[in-house]
């Protein structure tokens, strides 16, 4: 056993965990080792959140905290920072709530989700590979599957059906509750543009405290789909909830280095709120002091000077090797489709100077490209004449524009020597699919701020 191995498995048996030197190419050569300790939070001062349609981990990535996140997407005096990594990352503080349960019905999402979360405890039987339908269906058979005590319920319903880039085919989607060709003859109720009434029982079902629902930007256009949907989601446990205007929040806003918009739809339990709380809640206009929504913290989309300005794509790829030099399975894969002059989807190389594209989960011929030659109308003349090539963005590069930490893995090599785990095709998929974990955590820190003052300190 090498030397390095004898200290990894030292690190393990304290119960504490090291970024890997092949996953993150410029984390890895920090002279300082990165340890994560293990948290047993103390049970009292736990929030329980149980997550649906949670992909590979962006929301609850962000409602855990403890990341690695870029240095920028932060004040410099932010106390949600525990400590600097390098010189232009940081390490976020762990937050007070904790995953009880999540699931996602793609098997690429729950490899990734498994092999990253299992830092902060969590065993792979925490994830079911299931439909929310028929998770719901076992339920109510009497299966006992949803955890008790839950206090968040979290969910991205499937937003293919609403989104700009989609058919906006909306509530009569043609897919079902797995993505698959619907049949004629089955239930309506159980298609991929109704599922977050599905999510609305799993709300009836375990009474949660609140629950945040998000999808595109594109469903709060389409006819009066939002409307109905925010009346569903009211009507949760008979009328128990009450459910905020839903709000669109851009995540270049936050500190996420992408032009990403999606609603945000926040539900709170009437009955567990305090008086003043629920009556301030029930207001026309929410006070600024019992508003869930997080203040935006850069200057993206809005004109304020006392905000930050917007955090790059050079800010979180410049310090990565290029594929051939990178230790990185993530980096040193990505999609060789050519370049196409029809000005299609993905045919444009991103702005090192601005904020990135909205990674899709669409992949291969519509990722953006890094770079494009001269030929092809490339700005980065420094980069063509070092010999740099002509090349789309690798699931890495998608994934720290999307702010996912650098040692998160995403492209995994199987048991044999010749299959891949996870491969690049997957990868881009989950990415693209997923809440920016940093915007996930500015809304979870922004609701944990809230708690008490929402619920009173049973919690503590």
């Amino acid at each position: 056993m090498s030397q390095k191995q004898r200290e990894k498995l030292l690190i393990k048996e304290r119960g504490e965990y090291i970024v890997d030197e092949e996953i993150a190419d410029f984390i890895s050569d920090s002279q300082i080792p990165l340890y994560f300790p293990n948290h047993d939070n103390d049970e009292t001062d736990t929030i329980k959140v149980l997550s649906l349609f949670s992909g590979c981990g962006g929301m609850d990535l962000g409602f855990e905290g403890d990341f690695v996140a870029p240095k920028f997407s932060f004040a410099t005096n932010d106390s949600n920072i525990l400590t600097s990594v390098k010189k232009d990352w940081v390490r976020t503080r762990k937050t007070r709530f904790r995953t009880v349960f999540a699931n996602d019905i793609l098997p690429e999402a729950q490899i990734a989700w498994t092999t990253y979360m299992r830092r902060f405890g969590y065993g792979e039987e925490l994830f079911y590979n299931n439909s929310i339908v028929e998770l719901v269906k076992m339920h109510k058979d009497g299966a006992q599957i949803f955890p008790p005590q839950v206090d968040v319920v979290t969910g991205g319903f499937p937003c293919q059906d609403f989104s700009v880039a989609g058919k906006r085919k909306g509530f009569d989607s043609e897919k079902d509750d797995y993505g698959k060709k619907r049949k004629e003859d089955s239930p309506s109720e159980e298609t991929r543009g109704k599922l977050y009434y599905w999510m609305k029982q799993v709300i009836d079902i375990t009474k949660p405290k609140v629950f945040i629902a998000e999808n595109v930007k594109g469903l709060v256009n389409l006819g009066d789909v939002k409307d109905i949907i925010q009346k569903d989601f009211s009507s949760s446990d008979g009328n128990g909830y009450i459910v905020l205007p839903p709000k669109v929040l851009h995540a270049g806003n936050y500190g996420v280095p992408e032009s990403r918009e999606r609603v945000i739809f926040i539900g709170i339990r009437k009955d567990a709120l305090l008086p003043k709380a629920k009556k301030a809640l029930e207001s026309l206009t929410i006070p600024a002091e019992y508003n869930p929504y997080p203040t935006p913290s850069h200057a993206c989309t809005i004109k304020d000077d006392h905000l930050l300005k917007p955090v790059t794509t050079y800010d979180v790829l410049k310090d990565l090797h290029e594929p051939d030099c990178s230790t990185d399975l993530s980096q040193r894969v990505y999609s060789k489709a050519k370049f196409l002059s029809n000005g299609s989807q993905g045919q444009i190389e991103i702005k090192l100077n601005g904020i990135g594209p909205t990674i899709r989960s669409e992949h291969h011929g519509n990722i953006e490209f890094r770079r494009l030659s001269a030929e092809h109308g490339g700005q980065y003349v420094d980069e063509l004449s070092s010999g740099m090539r002509e090349r789309r963005l690798t699931p890495r590069e998608c994934a720290l524009i999307q702010t996912f930490p650098p040692d998160y893995q995403f492209v995994m090599k199987g048991d044999s020597k010749r299959g891949m785990k996870l491969s690049a095709s997957g990868a881009y998929k989950i990415i693209g699919n997923a809440v920016p974990p940093v915007l996930a955590f500015k809304i979870a820190v922004r609701l944990e701020e809230l708690w008490s003052k929402y619920f009173g300190d049973e919690n503590k």
